[in-house]
Protein backbone atom coordinates (compact mmCIF):
# COMPACT_ATOMS: atom_id res chain seq x y z
CA UNK A 1 0.00 0.00 0.00
CA UNK A 2 1.13 3.39 -0.61
CA UNK A 3 2.04 5.86 2.43
CA UNK A 4 -0.02 9.24 2.32
CA UNK A 5 2.57 11.04 1.21
CA UNK A 6 2.65 9.36 -2.16
CA UNK A 7 -1.52 9.80 -2.15
CA UNK A 8 -0.94 13.50 -1.56
CA UNK A 9 1.82 13.93 -4.44
CA UNK A 10 -0.76 12.20 -6.86
CA UNK A 11 -3.23 14.80 -6.02
CA UNK A 12 -0.96 17.08 -6.53
CA UNK A 13 0.14 15.74 -9.86
CA UNK A 14 -3.47 15.62 -10.95
CA UNK A 15 -3.64 19.63 -10.82
CA UNK A 16 -0.07 19.59 -12.89
CA UNK A 17 -1.24 17.59 -15.35
CA UNK A 18 -4.75 18.32 -16.12
CA UNK A 19 -4.06 20.22 -18.81
CA UNK A 20 -2.08 17.25 -20.76
CA UNK A 21 -5.45 14.46 -20.18
CA UNK A 22 -7.48 17.75 -22.02
CA UNK A 23 -4.76 17.45 -24.26
CA UNK A 24 -3.70 21.27 -24.27
CA UNK A 25 0.14 21.44 -25.10
CA UNK A 26 2.58 20.80 -22.58
CA UNK A 27 6.08 22.41 -22.76
CA UNK A 28 8.42 20.83 -24.95
CA UNK A 29 11.07 19.05 -23.02
CA UNK A 30 14.46 19.39 -24.69
CA UNK A 31 15.87 17.00 -27.09
CA UNK A 32 18.75 16.80 -27.92
CA UNK A 33 19.84 15.33 -31.06
CA UNK A 34 22.56 12.84 -31.81
CA UNK A 35 25.23 13.86 -32.97
CA UNK A 36 26.42 14.78 -36.41
CA UNK A 37 28.87 12.63 -38.69
CA UNK A 38 31.80 14.78 -39.30
CA UNK A 39 31.60 16.26 -42.90
CA UNK A 40 33.39 14.23 -45.70
CA UNK A 41 36.09 16.43 -46.82
CA UNK A 42 36.16 14.21 -50.11
CA UNK A 43 32.28 15.44 -51.10
CA UNK A 44 31.16 11.73 -51.08
CA UNK A 45 27.66 10.89 -49.81
CA UNK A 46 27.88 10.49 -45.79
CA UNK A 47 27.10 7.44 -44.19
CA UNK A 48 23.52 7.51 -42.61
CA UNK A 49 23.74 7.41 -38.82
CA UNK A 50 23.15 3.72 -37.45
CA UNK A 51 20.17 2.44 -35.98
CA UNK A 52 19.00 3.69 -32.37
CA UNK A 53 20.14 1.27 -29.76
CA UNK A 54 17.71 0.16 -27.68
CA UNK A 55 18.06 -2.43 -24.32
CA UNK A 56 17.14 -5.63 -23.93
CA UNK A 57 13.89 -4.60 -22.38
CA UNK A 58 12.48 -2.35 -24.93
CA UNK A 59 13.65 -4.99 -27.88
CA UNK A 60 13.29 -8.72 -28.40
CA UNK A 61 14.67 -11.09 -31.14
CA UNK A 62 11.73 -11.92 -34.06
CA UNK A 63 9.64 -15.25 -32.69
CA UNK A 64 8.17 -17.51 -35.05
CA UNK A 65 4.27 -15.78 -34.18
CA UNK A 66 3.42 -12.38 -32.77
CA UNK A 67 -0.03 -11.71 -32.04
CA UNK A 68 -0.66 -7.89 -30.81
CA UNK A 69 -4.67 -6.78 -29.29
CA UNK A 70 -5.32 -3.38 -28.97
CA UNK A 71 -6.98 -1.37 -26.34
CA UNK A 72 -9.23 -3.43 -23.70
CA UNK A 73 -10.78 -0.58 -21.63
CA UNK A 74 -12.00 -2.66 -18.57
CA UNK A 75 -13.30 -5.41 -20.58
CA UNK A 76 -12.78 -8.95 -18.94
CA UNK A 77 -14.95 -11.00 -21.31
CA UNK A 78 -14.13 -9.16 -24.59
CA UNK A 79 -10.54 -9.55 -24.18
CA UNK A 80 -10.27 -13.47 -23.14
CA UNK A 81 -11.91 -13.57 -26.57
CA UNK A 82 -9.52 -11.91 -27.99
CA UNK A 83 -6.70 -14.19 -26.17
CA UNK A 84 -8.70 -17.34 -27.32
CA UNK A 85 -8.75 -15.69 -30.82
CA UNK A 86 -4.95 -15.20 -30.49
CA UNK A 87 -4.21 -18.82 -29.40
CA UNK A 88 -2.88 -17.57 -26.43
CA UNK A 89 -5.10 -18.70 -23.60
CA UNK A 90 -7.14 -22.12 -22.82
CA UNK A 91 -11.04 -22.29 -21.80
CA UNK A 92 -10.04 -21.84 -18.18
CA UNK A 93 -8.60 -18.41 -18.78
CA UNK A 94 -5.21 -20.17 -18.86
CA UNK A 95 -1.17 -19.65 -21.30
CA UNK A 96 -1.78 -22.22 -24.27
CA UNK A 97 0.17 -20.16 -26.54
CA UNK A 98 3.94 -21.81 -26.08
CA UNK A 99 6.16 -19.88 -27.41
CA UNK A 100 4.02 -17.35 -28.84
CA UNK A 101 5.05 -13.66 -28.05
CA UNK A 102 1.81 -11.67 -27.44
CA UNK A 103 1.48 -7.99 -27.15
CA UNK A 104 -0.88 -5.68 -25.53
CA UNK A 105 -0.75 -2.15 -26.88
CA UNK A 106 -2.17 -0.23 -23.37
CA UNK A 107 -5.11 0.95 -22.09
CA UNK A 108 -6.33 -2.22 -20.28
CA UNK A 109 -7.70 -0.13 -17.65
CA UNK A 110 -10.79 2.50 -17.70
CA UNK A 111 -13.98 2.76 -19.59
CA UNK A 112 -15.44 -0.94 -18.42
CA UNK A 113 -15.70 -2.35 -14.96
CA UNK A 114 -12.85 -5.04 -14.83
CA UNK A 115 -9.78 -3.08 -14.75
CA UNK A 116 -7.77 -5.29 -11.28
CA UNK A 117 -9.31 -8.05 -13.15
CA UNK A 118 -7.67 -7.52 -16.65
CA UNK A 119 -4.33 -5.74 -15.04
CA UNK A 120 -4.06 -9.30 -12.90
CA UNK A 121 -5.01 -11.43 -15.59
CA UNK A 122 -2.21 -9.83 -17.48
CA UNK A 123 0.17 -10.15 -14.81
CA UNK A 124 -0.65 -14.05 -14.35
CA UNK A 125 -0.19 -14.88 -18.20
CA UNK A 126 3.27 -12.97 -18.02
CA UNK A 127 4.56 -15.89 -15.66
CA UNK A 128 2.56 -18.77 -17.48
CA UNK A 129 4.03 -18.07 -20.89
CA UNK A 130 7.49 -17.35 -19.59
CA UNK A 131 7.67 -20.57 -18.14
CA UNK A 132 6.17 -22.28 -21.20
CA UNK A 133 8.94 -20.79 -23.24
CA UNK A 134 6.85 -17.64 -24.74
CA UNK A 135 6.33 -13.89 -23.34
CA UNK A 136 3.24 -11.20 -22.77
CA UNK A 137 4.45 -7.97 -23.40
CA UNK A 138 2.09 -5.16 -22.00
CA UNK A 139 2.49 -1.90 -22.75
CA UNK A 140 1.66 1.31 -21.24
CA UNK A 141 -1.38 3.38 -22.45
CA UNK A 142 -2.31 6.96 -21.51
CA UNK A 143 -4.77 5.55 -19.27
CA UNK A 144 -2.33 3.91 -17.38
CA UNK A 145 -0.46 7.47 -16.47
CA UNK A 146 -3.83 8.78 -16.29
CA UNK A 147 -4.28 6.85 -13.51
CA UNK A 148 -1.11 7.21 -12.10
CA UNK A 149 -1.79 10.85 -11.83
CA UNK A 150 -4.65 10.23 -9.99
CA UNK A 151 -7.00 11.65 -12.71
CA UNK A 152 -9.81 9.26 -12.52
CA UNK A 153 -12.70 11.13 -14.70
CA UNK A 154 -13.52 7.82 -16.84
CA UNK A 155 -13.40 4.67 -13.80
CA UNK A 156 -16.83 3.29 -13.55
CA UNK A 157 -18.64 3.19 -9.95
CA UNK A 158 -17.34 -0.67 -10.08
CA UNK A 159 -14.13 -0.23 -11.34
CA UNK A 160 -13.44 2.00 -8.15
CA UNK A 161 -14.87 -0.94 -5.77
CA UNK A 162 -12.54 -3.34 -6.88
CA UNK A 163 -9.71 -1.28 -5.26
CA UNK A 164 -11.25 -0.83 -2.08
CA UNK A 165 -9.49 -2.65 0.40
CA UNK A 166 -12.38 -5.17 1.47
CA UNK A 167 -14.16 -5.04 -1.98
CA UNK A 168 -17.70 -3.12 -3.25
CA UNK A 169 -20.15 -5.77 -1.09
CA UNK A 170 -18.81 -4.72 2.72
CA UNK A 171 -18.55 -0.94 2.02
CA UNK A 172 -20.68 0.62 4.96
CA UNK A 173 -23.23 2.87 2.27
CA UNK A 174 -22.12 6.01 3.75
CA UNK A 175 -18.44 5.56 3.24
CA UNK A 176 -18.30 6.81 -0.75
CA UNK A 177 -15.08 7.96 -0.32
CA UNK A 178 -13.47 4.27 0.43
CA UNK A 179 -13.35 2.92 -3.20
CA UNK A 180 -11.57 6.39 -4.82
CA UNK A 181 -8.49 6.05 -1.74
CA UNK A 182 -8.34 2.28 -2.97
CA UNK A 183 -7.47 3.53 -6.20
CA UNK A 184 -5.77 5.79 -5.37
CA UNK A 185 -3.56 4.46 -3.23
CA UNK A 186 -3.44 1.53 -5.56
CA UNK A 187 -2.08 3.60 -8.48
CA UNK A 188 -0.21 6.53 -6.33
CA UNK A 189 3.66 6.38 -7.35
CA UNK A 190 5.18 3.84 -5.52
CA UNK A 191 1.81 2.53 -4.81
CA UNK A 192 0.94 -1.75 -5.77
CA UNK A 193 -0.25 -0.79 -8.71
CA UNK A 194 2.14 1.95 -9.83
CA UNK A 195 5.14 -0.34 -8.76
CA UNK A 196 3.98 -3.09 -11.26
CA UNK A 197 3.05 -0.68 -14.04
CA UNK A 198 6.56 0.25 -14.09
CA UNK A 199 8.10 -2.86 -15.12
CA UNK A 200 5.99 -2.38 -18.07
CA UNK A 201 7.90 -0.74 -21.30
CA UNK A 202 6.22 2.41 -22.87
CA UNK A 203 7.70 0.66 -26.55
CA UNK A 204 8.78 -1.98 -27.63
CA UNK A 205 10.55 -3.59 -30.08
CA UNK A 206 10.16 -6.97 -31.53
CA UNK A 207 11.77 -8.62 -34.06
CA UNK A 208 11.34 -5.52 -37.22
CA UNK A 209 8.10 -4.44 -35.55
CA UNK A 210 7.62 -1.37 -33.28
CA UNK A 211 4.97 -1.50 -30.58
CA UNK A 212 3.46 1.40 -28.99
CA UNK A 213 0.00 3.26 -27.86
CA UNK A 214 0.15 5.91 -29.65
CA UNK A 215 3.21 5.95 -31.55
CA UNK A 216 6.92 6.86 -31.90
CA UNK A 217 7.92 10.06 -33.41
CA UNK A 218 11.68 11.19 -34.57
CA UNK A 219 11.91 13.46 -31.53
CA UNK A 220 11.25 10.62 -29.37
CA UNK A 221 14.00 8.84 -30.97
CA UNK A 222 15.84 11.76 -30.49
CA UNK A 223 15.38 12.12 -26.70
CA UNK A 224 16.03 8.44 -26.18
CA UNK A 225 13.57 5.68 -25.87
CA UNK A 226 15.52 3.64 -22.99
CA UNK A 227 15.99 6.90 -21.43
CA UNK A 228 12.16 8.03 -21.53
CA UNK A 229 11.13 4.77 -20.47
CA UNK A 230 13.67 4.60 -17.46
CA UNK A 231 12.37 8.56 -15.97
CA UNK A 232 9.02 6.77 -16.23
CA UNK A 233 9.85 4.29 -14.35
CA UNK A 234 11.47 6.13 -11.94
CA UNK A 235 8.15 8.30 -11.25
CA UNK A 236 6.13 5.45 -10.99
CA UNK A 237 8.37 3.76 -8.38
CA UNK A 238 7.65 6.89 -6.50
CA UNK A 239 11.84 8.15 -6.93
CA UNK A 240 10.87 10.91 -9.30
CA UNK A 241 8.28 14.02 -8.95
CA UNK A 242 6.42 14.15 -12.25
CA UNK A 243 6.43 12.11 -15.36
CA UNK A 244 8.93 13.02 -18.16
CA UNK A 245 7.17 15.83 -20.43
CA UNK A 246 7.79 14.68 -23.35
CA UNK A 247 5.51 11.61 -22.80
CA UNK A 248 2.02 13.12 -21.58
CA UNK A 249 2.50 16.58 -24.10
CA UNK A 250 -0.06 15.65 -26.45
CA UNK A 251 2.36 14.71 -29.23
CA UNK A 252 3.88 11.83 -26.21
CA UNK A 253 4.32 8.33 -27.70
CA UNK A 254 0.87 7.53 -25.66
CA UNK A 255 -0.91 10.57 -26.51
CA UNK A 256 0.34 11.30 -30.80
CA UNK A 257 -2.22 10.10 -33.30
CA UNK A 258 0.15 10.82 -36.11
CA UNK A 259 0.28 7.94 -37.87
CA UNK A 260 -3.63 6.66 -36.24
CA UNK A 261 -6.13 9.73 -36.95
CA UNK A 262 -9.00 8.56 -39.11
CA UNK A 263 -10.01 12.34 -40.27
CA UNK A 264 -6.28 13.30 -41.43
CA UNK A 265 -3.67 11.75 -43.44
CA UNK A 266 -0.89 9.98 -41.19
CA UNK A 267 2.71 11.52 -41.05
CA UNK A 268 4.05 8.98 -43.11
CA UNK A 269 7.35 10.95 -43.58
CA UNK A 270 7.82 10.65 -39.60
CA UNK A 271 6.98 7.48 -39.72
CA UNK A 272 9.97 6.41 -41.97
CA UNK A 273 12.46 8.33 -40.62
CA UNK A 274 11.47 6.85 -37.16
CA UNK A 275 11.57 3.13 -38.70
CA UNK A 276 15.12 4.25 -40.26
CA UNK A 277 16.32 4.90 -36.71
CA UNK A 278 15.12 1.97 -35.02
CA UNK A 279 15.78 -0.72 -38.12
CA UNK A 280 12.26 -1.53 -38.14
CA UNK A 281 9.82 -2.26 -40.71
CA UNK A 282 6.51 -1.24 -39.65
CA UNK A 283 4.67 0.13 -36.24
CA UNK A 284 2.12 -1.07 -34.28
CA UNK A 285 -0.22 1.60 -32.74
CA UNK A 286 -3.68 1.99 -30.47
CA UNK A 287 -5.18 4.81 -28.96
CA UNK A 288 -7.20 5.97 -31.93
CA UNK A 289 -10.67 3.27 -32.99
CA UNK A 290 -10.55 2.26 -35.78
CA UNK A 291 -14.12 2.42 -37.19
CA UNK A 292 -13.47 -0.49 -40.11
CA UNK A 293 -11.39 -2.65 -37.93
CA UNK A 294 -7.60 -3.04 -37.67
CA UNK A 295 -5.93 -1.52 -40.73
CA UNK A 296 -2.57 -0.37 -42.13
CA UNK A 297 -1.28 2.29 -44.25
CA UNK A 298 1.93 4.44 -45.34
CA UNK A 299 2.62 1.40 -47.47
CA UNK A 300 2.11 -1.36 -44.51
CA UNK A 301 4.38 0.67 -42.62
CA UNK A 302 1.78 0.85 -40.12
CA UNK A 303 -0.74 -1.19 -38.41
CA UNK A 304 -3.59 1.05 -36.49
CA UNK A 305 -5.32 -2.05 -33.82
CA UNK A 306 -7.65 -0.56 -31.68
CA UNK A 307 -10.61 -1.85 -32.66
CA UNK A 308 -12.92 -0.40 -29.44
CA UNK A 309 -12.62 -3.90 -28.32
CA UNK A 310 -14.07 -2.93 -25.17
CA UNK A 311 -18.39 -3.25 -25.06
CA UNK A 312 -18.42 0.32 -24.52
CA UNK A 313 -17.55 0.67 -28.02
CA UNK A 314 -19.12 -2.24 -29.15
CA UNK A 315 -16.29 -2.94 -31.71
CA UNK A 316 -15.47 -6.39 -33.21
CA UNK A 317 -13.17 -9.18 -31.61
CA UNK A 318 -9.48 -8.93 -33.55
CA UNK A 319 -6.17 -9.49 -33.22
CA UNK A 320 -3.23 -8.79 -35.35
CA UNK A 321 -0.76 -11.91 -36.28
CA UNK A 322 2.70 -11.15 -37.21
CA UNK A 323 4.42 -14.02 -38.92
CA UNK A 324 7.94 -12.67 -40.46
CA UNK A 325 7.02 -10.15 -43.34
CA UNK A 326 3.16 -11.01 -42.83
CA UNK A 327 0.79 -9.50 -41.10
CA UNK A 328 -2.65 -10.80 -40.76
CA UNK A 329 -6.12 -9.86 -39.10
CA UNK A 330 -7.47 -12.10 -36.76
CA UNK A 331 -11.19 -11.83 -36.28
CA UNK A 332 -14.03 -13.56 -34.59
CA UNK A 333 -17.31 -14.47 -36.48
CA UNK A 334 -19.55 -17.26 -34.85
CA UNK A 335 -17.43 -17.83 -32.41
CA UNK A 336 -14.39 -19.25 -34.57
CA UNK A 337 -11.18 -16.99 -35.72
CA UNK A 338 -11.09 -15.51 -39.29
CA UNK A 339 -7.99 -17.63 -41.06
Amino acid sequence: MARIHHATLALGLLVALGAACDRSRAPEPEVVPPASPPANPSGAPSVAAPAASLSTKLRRAAPDRVVAIGDVHGDLDTFERALRLAGAIDARGHWSGGTLVLVQTGDEIDRGNDDRAVLDLVEGLKKEAAAAGGEVIALLGNHEIMNASADFRYVTPRGFASFSPAGASSLPAADTAAPTRGRMQAFAPGGTYASMLAGRPLVAEVGDTVFVHGGVLPKHVAYGLDRMNDELDAWLTGKRQTPPSIVVADDGPVWTRAYSGEDAAPDCSALTKTLARLGAARMVVGHTVQKEGMNAACDGKVWRIDVGLSHVYGGPVEALEIRGDHATVLREEAGAPKP
